[in-house]
């Protein structure tokens, strides 16, 4: 395609970011949200381009539904949906591109009914949470199209990261270039787009308009965030974080490129608020994307299931929450008042249903099998595995889906029930440490996210934050009976699986060896679990299932 040169043209464009919420799988659905959106841009910011993240047509990452047959055909079907519209502004959309017997990820230009230019991602990634390579060939070519005279070069995500697409863009005269992306939140991870994308912009003269898509998709928050840098290394526009938005930017010719002279700067959460709206937002999508109407959890009157409650009625509402107690003979007059309180605050409906009897019909059953036996864990296990089965039973009954509730310090050392409190369909603190835990706590009782539908002012008593956890699964029983301090085990455990460090590393720390070791050892011998748990919301750079592939069977231990 030949390229206008700059300055032919006029000198302003309106870029419209369309930063949106995409459902895998619902192709016509997402045709239509292009469609309405891009009718939206003309009629109020009088567009003349408008930008769509990547694969928005099929939704981020639509997996092995790319090796069905019939996707080819859904996708061909959407484009020529689009191309039928005849929208007014130039529109650029992700799509699975087929093109002999290879695939692509692809970005697709549309101008007044027609396909003007096809870019293919240079560099699929397959590393973290990534696998495109299972799916997409490497495109070899670069694009770089006019736009009202503003010579524009295309790239996609993976590509920004890597060295050659965007200098081969900035050679081929591109002075404004646009990057399509599917990026999953996890801590710091805007502030390295950020410090990458300004690199860029300024190591190349040209100006970088950096697009993401929202919304979560099983364990992945995608969280918006959209920016640009100007060529000048000035940032040029902020997107907001974690929601829907439809933003127009102005970009004017200035005597060395186009620079962006109107936008958004919107405030980027951190710490804290950041990770505890990913957990809301993923909580939020995966309930209703899935088609739920409920969530029920048991409420024990501990930090962690108090957390997710207060997640569920900020994602969902109070009246889609329904909290249950389960008290055995070892809860607590404590536990009880905390729990019945906690759900008073956040204002959902609270049942309470005792355990003793089943409980007891359980060992009664297996009196004969067990005589001669100590009591221990098994019958731990028995009052937890009950809990299990009347959450499971309230939810076949009522259709909600059960919200479990463990942390990613007791998945990381198997301090969990399988069948029992590993029970549910979907976990938001999944990948949040135990401090990392009560650290939201505490910034939920001082703060209401935006977009939250729970109550404003505290929503967790503070003596759950205060008291001591514990199961309550034996007498004055206490996680530290089982599990060395919890910022002792945070950091271990943050060592050893976030930053892969060895056992004499973490020991130069101040840790004691013979604890790194055992701390060690539960991790990998509780891999079956983590395996059978519920997905969750990734918050930290290293999640179990996608980002962290261990061998269940496996017998690799550091010296």
């Amino acid at each position: 395609m030949s390229v206008q040169k700059d300055g032919q043209g006029p000198g302003k464009l309106r870029v419209v970011m369309a930063q949106l919420d995409f459902l895998v799988g619902d192709i016509p659905g997402n045709t239509q949200k292009v469609i309405e959106a891009t009718r939206r841009a003309e009629q109020e910011h009088q567009a003349d381009l408008v930008v769509f993240p990547e694969l928005c047509l099929t939704g981020y990452p639509p997996e092995d539904l790319l090796l069905r047959p019939s996707m080819d055909v859904r996708v061909a079907d959407a484009l020529e949906t689009l191309r039928g519209e005849h929208l007014g502004p130039a529109i650029i959309v992700g799509a699975p591109i087929r093109e002999g017997a290879l695939l692509y990820n692809a970005a697709v230009a549309i101008e007044q009914g027609n396909i003007t230019g096809r870019y293919f991602k240079r560099f699929p990634p397959n590393y973290q949470v990534f696998d495109e390579k299972r799916y997409f060939a490497n495109g070899v070519d670069t694009l770089v199209m006019d736009i009202k005279g503003v010579p524009v070069g295309i790239t996609i995500c993976e590509d920004i990261w890597s060295e050659g697409p965007v200098e081969d863009a900035a050679a081929a005269g591109a002075r404004l270039v646009v990057n399509l992306n599917a990026s999953p939140y996890d801590i710091d991870k805007q502030v390295r787009r950020k410090a990458l994308v300004e690199r860029k912009a300024f190591e190349n003269r040209v100006s970088i308009v950096y697009v993401n898509l929202i919304g979560g998709q099983d364990e992945l928050v995608f969280d918006g965030a959209s920016f640009a840098f100007n060529a000048d290394r000035k940032l040029a526009f902020q997107m907001s974080q974690f929601e829907d938005q439809v933003i127009v930017t102005t970009w004017r010719r200035g005597e060395e490129g186009w620079f962006c002279d109107e936008g958004p700067m919107s405030r980027i959460p951190e710490g804290e608020e950041a990770d505890y709206r990913a957990c809301m937002l993923g909580l939020r999508d995966y309930v209703n994307k899935n088609g739920f109407k409920s969530v029920v959890l048991g409420l024990s009157g501990g930090i962690d299931s108090a957390i997710c409650a207060a997640l569920a009625v900020d994602a969902l509402g109070e009246e889609r929450l329904h909290a249950i107690m389960l008290p055995y003979k070892y809860t607590s007059s404590e536990s009880l008042a905390d729990a019945e309180i906690c759900a008073k605050m956040l204002g959902c409906r609270y049942d309470v249903v005792p355990i003793r009897e089943p409980v007891e019909g359980f060992m009664s059953a297996l009196s004969s099998l067990f005589e001669g036996t100590e009591s221990g864990v098994t019958e731990e296990n028995l009052q937890s595995r009950t809990r299990g089965t009347i959450l499971m039973a309230v939810s076949n009954k009522f259709g909600s889906m059960v919200v479990t509730t463990g942390n990613k310090s007791e998945m990381s050392v198997g301090y969990a029930t399988l069948y029992g409190d590993m029970n549910g369909g979907f976990n938001p603190i999944k990948d949040l440490y135990k401090m990392q835990v009560y650290a939201l706590a505490r910034w939920r009782n001082a703060h209401t996210p935006p977009g939250a539908l729970g109550p404003t002012g505290l929503v967790i008593p503070q003596n759950i934050i205060d008291k001591e956890p514990s199961a309550e699964l034996r007498p004055d029983q206490t996680d530290q009976d089982s599990l060395p301090p919890y910022p002792v085990l945070d950091d271990i455990l943050e060592s050893l699986v976030e930053h892969e460090m060895a056992v004499d590393d973490i020991v130069a720390r101040g840790h004691d060896r013979e604890l790194v070791h055992r701390i060690e050892h539960l991790l990998y011998i509780a891999e079956y679990k983590r395996r059978q748990s519920a997905p969750g919301v990734k918050i930290t750079r290293k999640n179990f299932g996608r980002d962290r592939r261990y061998p269940i069977t496996n017998r690799f231990r550091d010296d």
